[in-house]
């Protein structure tokens, strides 16, 4: 009889419900939190159909009053966005994703850009009525979203290892993305949107820990970052290092801390961004060892002697004349310092620029197009490349056979009974392994960002504001990797067109196509991979193909609204045409943080 009633009761909490001993149900928290999600969607969806429709449909729209609507309309979507982003991003890409085209990385479809960001450009500075057929248009997307949630939110379980891993990424979503502008570019309505996410986050979280004191904690962190939001609405003026070291990190530490303490089952997935992390700052935050292949491919200490090994010798190059080194050389933060490097054999340039290798096993996707997507399939194509090594990786692993040293380094490095050959694919992975021991976020700006305060002046701090806000860095540069992996998934690369001349002074578009010529697709046209802006001051000259030599020429150009600020007629320009109107000194603060960044 015990083990029957003992089944029931496990029975009945799987279902959602826990009894009291009076017979009495009580709702669990994924229960109450999965009802709860409901009805802010309802809330969503009804005030898009009741309020913001009916006024695009108007025959004599109020510009005011449908911003002011379209202003509502988006912070009822950010009380659910913690939920929407973790638990179906396919739906949220059309409801809040960026008003840029975008591509599935495996099968490299494309996504047209769709839902309030795209309304967003519909209805600020200015509402144009000849695009109330395009508004309206993407108001039923937003609704087919809403009706997909509905439906998810319906029918599945959610979990409370689910609960604390959405709530400290929906923190880390405002920290990278929130406060520096990301969705709302026209609007900046950061810190507001920011503190609804943060209330619905304290309500969330309160059905955690009632008899943990810690727990109350949290949510007095949590008042006082909402606090500090709504009392510091300016965007240009909005101190993000304050607020990150103040508020950010404590809240995502407290919910690592506080979840570990109610000693909940965690279910560990692949990604970059560990899911222990207390904070994005934490040494060990990112797992070099996401973007591999396969769990074979991890990396060793074997492996990377034989990578670092490999990396030197001409031997992978058809011509026995051209190693990795050659290009990407450690004294000079693994690029070579030139404009353009040469066809191997002879004095003509290659095509593009070349980048460093630090760091660059946090990225999802490699070259300045994207088309390889592990480093493992850019050892390939570069050694395989005529241009640039013009080698055969199979002939090379035949010679590294012949090579007694490299057969014990293989063997030791790569376990494999009776064998009578180097695979191809060990050459690859050993050479991937070294590339991410290239991995070193430890600037002084990390140092900062962990507590030292005396780590960065006042003009590198102020730098650091001006790139997250004003200068609108940190919506391409996402922080804390700075390159354009997006956060807080870092599962996808981004690329921008930002018209980048071909020398300095032109007022035309460089001639390389960049991405479109892996996707075409007219978007990307002139689409290069947001490149990190760690250990930028030692990797001069910029750009994919050197069109710049000093970080100060980057800021000039960027400051001015880029190809499109030059002269340069385009038609796809991703970057803001606008200049940024920065003044000498807060160029020469933004310059001073991106130096902050230098790897020790």
């Amino acid at each position: 009889m015990r083990k029957v009633a003992f089944i029931l009761i496990v029975l009945i909490s799987i279902a959602g419900y826990t009894l009291f001993s009076n017979g009495q149900e009580r709702q669990t928290p994924e229960k109450v939190i999965a009802q709860t999600l409901l009805v802010q969607v309802n809330d969503f969806s009804a005030f898009l159909n009741n309020k913001l429709q009916p006024a695009v449909e108007s025959s004599k729209p109020n510009e005011k009053q449908l911003q002011q609507l379209f202003l509502q309309a988006r912070l009822r979507y950010k009380k659910l966005e913690w939920a929407a982003e973790y638990f179906d991003p396919a739906t949220t890409r059309a409801v809040n994703g960026a008003p840029v085209p975008e591509v599935e990385m495996g099968s490299r479809q494309v996504f047209e850009p769709a839902g309030l960001q795209v309304i967003e450009g519909y209805l600020f500075p200015k509402y144009d009525a000849g695009h109330k057929k395009d508004v309206l248009q993407q108001l039923r997307i937003l609704q087919n979203g809403c009706n997909r949630y509905k439906t998810y939110f319906s029918n599945i379980d959610i979990f409370d290892w689910q609960v604390f891993d959405a709530a400290k990424l929906e923190v880390f979503r405002i920290l990278t993305l929130g406060i520096a502008g990301f969705d709302d570019p026209l609007t900046q309505k950061s810190m507001a949107e920011s503190a609804v996410s943060l209330e619905s986050l304290k309500i969330v979280m309160g059905h955690y820990g009632a008899d943990d004191h810690r727990a109350t904690d949290l949510a007095l962190q949590l008042d006082a970052a909402i606090g500090y939001l709504k009392k510091n609405t300016g965007f240009n003026a909005f101190n993000r290092a304050e607020f990150i070291t103040r508020f950010g990190n404590p809240i995502t530490r407290s919910i690592t801390q506080l979840e570990q303490r109610l000693k909940i089952h965690v279910i560990r997935y692949n990604r970059l961004l560990r899911q222990d992390a207390e904070t994005l700052f934490d040494p060990d935050a990112f797992d070099v060892n996401a973007y591999t292949p396969d769990a074979a491919s991890a990396v060793t200490p074997k492996k990377i002697e034989l990578g670092k090994m490999l990396f030197s010798d001409p031997v992978l190059s058809g011509t026995g004349t051209r190693s990795c080194r050659s290009c990407h050389q450690p004294e000079k933060a693994f690029t070579d310092g030139l404009i353009k490097n040469t066809i191997i054999g002879s004095k003509q340039l290659l095509r593009r620029n070349t980048p460093t290798l630090l760091n660059a096993a946090l990225q999802p996707s490699q070259f300045y197009d994207l088309r390889a997507n592990t480093l493992e399939d850019q050892v390939s194509t570069v050694v395989q490349n005529k241009d640039e090594m013009h080698g055969s990786l199979a002939d090379a692993a035949k010679r590294l056979w012949q090579n007694e040293t490299y057969r014990q380094l293989f063997a030791a490095a790569y376990a494999a009974k009776n064998r009578t050959a180097i695979d191809t694919l060990e050459v690859r992975n050993a050479l991937g392994s070294y590339v991410r021991s290239l991995t070193a976020l430890n600037s002084r700006f990390d140092a900062y960002m962990r507590g030292n305060k005396l780590a960065m002046n006042r003009d590198e701090v102020n730098g650091f504001n001006l790139f997250m806000g004003k200068a609108k860095c940190g919506t391409c540069h996402y922080m804390p990797l700075f390159n354009g992996t997006l956060p807080p998934r870092f599962i996808k690369m981004e690329s921008e067109v930002i018209g980048v001349p071909p020398y300095a002074k032109a007022h035309v578009i460089d001639d390389d196509r960049g991405r479109y010529d892996i996707v075409q697709t007219p978007s990307f046209k002139n689409a290069f991979k947001v490149t990190t802006v760690r250990n930028a001051s030692r990797t001069a000259p910029y750009m994919h193909n050197g069109v710049f030599t000093t970080l100060e020429q980057v800021m000039d150009f960027y400051n001015k609204g880029g190809g499109t600020g030059l002269g340069i007629k385009m038609e796809n320009q991703t970057l803001p045409f606008d200049k940024l109107n920065l003044t000498a000194k807060e160029s020469h603060d933004i310059v001073a943080f991106i130096k902050s960044l230098d790897s020790k």
